[in-house]
């Protein structure tokens, strides 16, 4: 490897992009090729960086498998970063397997949190937790510790696990200040902020109060009977009652919740529930039914009386009800939360994370769209999307995830 391929790859592991092409943009050959890319990619040009670290690939002869190895990878880092969700992971894996057979330790770590921060992305939490889990991050480079940190505050995030979440964060704060890339140690600043920000609100009849991570924790483990909003759940005494695809039946009991220790009218309920404004016999039937269910849904945590003008809900063991609700609360929230974090999505990438068909995905980017609250970028298969992070609120939590006793 001649000096400038050297000096290229160094500014690159600084985060130097500018540095780099300087010493290769002229050159042709693969392990500029490759370089190219990466420094392309980091500057946000991700199509052209995807053609150069092709080319590099098919550049390096069959006897350079580590080379092309690495450009795979760096390939697979680039459609991460595109938030190219359905990028397919056997080459990745493949290359991976090729790095460890040729003691490339360091590249192939590198290819496993890749596949990793994929997994998190896609909401396979507890998936991403024991990938990450098999990986010993004390044997890596600073570069690398401060990604399984970063890793697993996001995991912590995403299971509401405050302390465990600032852990991480400052384990990923020394390791980014010991590699001194700064756009490693800006990513962890942006962690530390949503780490501090507004993560729900606690709902009452006629107030909302914001909440953060620690207070969203610290009321999971009081004992209370708590409706979740954010993830569509009744949490009550260690005992989880997923209710993300009954939406009728948590629309039930989030009334009673917020009615609480009242009743909740007939009328309302319907009205909140069925989304009508006309009721006759035939609601009033659908609510006894519904009811019906959501008290067999319940009978281990709360039960369900009738009163003269509606329902009240009853906690067996629970002193309090306690409804959260998401920091903000509009049509597509979900989606919004995703475009949220400053990268360009897809339609299909936003339908792979939030598992639902790209057909409706593509009906909620029009409404945000005509709102002005997303933009699209670019024409036909290569068109993405993005809008402005929403500020002072922790977006990634307005995500449904899985939470401890799913």
């Amino acid at each position: 490897m001649d000096s400038l391929i050297t000096a290229a790859a160094r500014a690159l592991a600084t985060g130097d992009p500018l540095g780099a092409l300087n010493r290769v943009a002229l050159r042709d050959d693969p392990p500029a090729l490759a370089l190219r890319g990466i420094a392309l990619a980091q500057l946000g040009d991700f199509e052209r960086a995807k053609a150069l670290l092709r080319r590099a690939a098919r550049a390096f002869g069959t006897k350079e498998a580590v080379a092309r190895a690495r450009c795979v990878v760096a390939e697979a880092e680039v459609a991460l970063a595109a938030r190219e969700l359905g990028w397919p992971t056997h080459a990745l894996e493949t290359a991976q397997a090729t790095l460890e057979a040729h003691d490339d330790r360091a590249n192939a770590a590198h290819a496993r949190y890749l596949g990793i921060r994929r997994l998190l992305l896609l909401g396979r939490i507890d998936e991403a937790g024991r990938a990450l889990d098999a990986l010993d991050p004390a044997r890596g480079p600073p570069p690398l510790q401060a990604i399984h940190a970063l890793l697993q505050a996001g995991i912590a995030l995403r299971r509401v696990q405050a302390r465990t979440a600032q852990a991480a964060l400052g384990r990923a704060a020394e390791a980014a200040r010991r590699a001194r890339i700064p756009a490693l140690m800006a990513e962890v600043e942006q962690a530390a902020r949503a780490l501090d920000a507004p993560a729900a609100r606690r709902v009452a009849q006629d107030t909302a109060l914001p909440l953060r991570l620690h207070e969203v924790e610290a009321l999971l483990g009081s004992g209370a009977l708590v409706v979740d909003g954010c993830r569509h759940a009744v949490h009550a005494g260690g005992a989880t009652i997923p209710l993300a695809t009954r939406p009728v039946l948590f629309a039930l009991v989030r009334m009673l919740g917020e009615a609480w220790p009242h009743d909740a009218p007939r009328e309302a309920l319907i009205r909140q529930a069925f989304r009508t404004h006309y009721i006759d016999e035939t609601h009033r039937a659908r609510l006894r039914v519904e009811i019906g269910r959501l008290r067999g849904l319940l009978r281990e945590v709360a039960g369900l009386r009738a009163t003269r003008h509606g329902f009240v809900l009853l906690p067996r063991h629970a002193a309090d009800v306690v409804v959260l609700a998401r920091p903000v609360e509009e049509a597509h929230a979900a989606v919004l939360a995703l475009l949220a974090d400053g990268e360009a999505w897809s339609s299909s990438a936003l339908g792979l994370a939030l598992g639902t068909s790209q057909r409706s995905v593509q009906r909620a980017l029009d409404a945000l769209a005509a709102d002005g609250k997303a933009q699209p970028l670019g024409h036909g298969r290569a068109r993405r999307w993005t809008t402005p992070p929403m500020p002072g609120f922790a977006t990634a939590l307005l995500l449904p995830a899985p939470l401890p006793g799913d």
